[in-house]
């Protein structure tokens, strides 16, 4: 087995697991019991997004495919830190009441 055989067959098992794990993660998305437990499965989300890009890249060999990854990153980034925000100010909003 080359070195090129191998890299591809590490991909394609570690785009395995990933799709197993979105699943997985879609699964308590939809059946998660309140919101923190959704906000973070689509944190987990487009972690997973990440990586499934990344591994694409390494199939590929199309390295653009990485800048892509990092803007979602970003982007998946402050989604998180608003919709946390928005969390803490409905929390506070029930405690005044």
């Amino acid at each position: 087995m080359t070195g090129t055989m191998a890299v591809t067959l590490a991909a394609q098992i570690a785009l395995g697991f990933l799709v197993v794990a979105m699943l997985l993660v879609i699964v308590r998305l939809i059946r998660g019991p309140n919101l923190g437990d959704r906000i973070l499965a689509l944190d987990t989300i487009m972690t997973l997004s990440i990586g499934f890009i990344a591994a694409a890249a390494v199939l590929t060999g199309f390295s653009l495919y990485i800048d892509i990854a990092i803007a979602i990153a970003l982007v998946g980034f402050l989604s998180t830190i608003a919709l946390a925000r928005y969390l803490l100010g409905s929390a506070g909003k029930e405690r005044r009441r």
